[in-house]
């Protein structure tokens, strides 16, 4: 028997899309996938410009914390954070991202092993 073109056949193929969408469906995977979208499609989410001053470090219980490259961008997210949640709820859905927590670059730490003195000031203190 021959189909002839459309889709109207159940021996026809099918787009993987649809079917991925329908597996994911079927495994209860949303959130999962959903969580992943956060850190593989960043720059699409919260915008090129945006992304490449800061990126999402980790997303737990629904709080994104997000690493800025300097102090003055994290402030600048903070002031827009609002603004990013409402985008990320947007494309992810409501139970992805609830919060988020935007922090600046660390500074370099002077304790290395396990011993370390208290009161101590680091490198510092060898010179003077």
């Amino acid at each position: 028997m021959y189909s002839g073109s459309g889709t109207d056949d159940e021996r026809d193929p099918e787009l993987v899309g649809g079917v991925l969408a329908g597996l994911i469906d079927e495994m209860g995977w949303q959130r999962p996938v959903a969580e992943a979208r956060v850190f593989a499609e960043w720059p699409a989410l919260v915008g090129a410009d945006v992304a490449s001053h800061c990126r999402p470090v980790s997303l737990r219980e629904g709080e994104l914390r997000v690493s800025a490259e300097s102090t003055a961008w994290a402030t600048q997210l903070r002031m827009l954070a609002s603004t990013l949640l409402a985008r990320l709820v947007d494309q992810l859905g409501p139970q992805t991202v609830t919060r988020l927590h935007i922090s600046g670059p660390t500074g370099p730490s002077w304790k290395h092993g396990a011993w370390s003195v208290r009161g101590a000031r680091g490198p510092r203190d060898t010179y003077g």
